[in-house]
């Protein structure tokens, strides 16, 4: 699994969960934007990046898209790391 190269940010509280969760599935980053694409949310690479570095802010709109392609609720989305592996 590729490491990160830049430190977490602070603008949101989801993007470590959602890269973990994401991770776990085996879904590739260019894979899972693909699947946000068809599901209507405008987002490029970058900005997914950003999100998941947690350097921007998520979307209401990004943030269900995101748990129903990886079938949590988003309220999952929220919950702490501290009792996961770290990714």
């Amino acid at each position: 699994m590729k490491t990160r190269k830049q430190d977490y940010g602070d603008c949101n509280v989801v993007g470590k969960n959602i890269e973990y969760l994401r991770k776990k599935r085996g879904l590739k980053q260019k894979d899972f934007i693909s699947r946000l694409q068809t599901m209507g949310v405008d987002i490029n690479p970058t900005s997914y990046s950003k999100l998941e570095g947690q350097v921007r802010y998520a979307t209401d709109i990004e943030l269900y898209a995101i748990a129903r392609i990886l079938g949590v609720s988003i309220d999952s989305l929220f919950e702490t790391q501290n009792d996961k592996e770290e990714i």
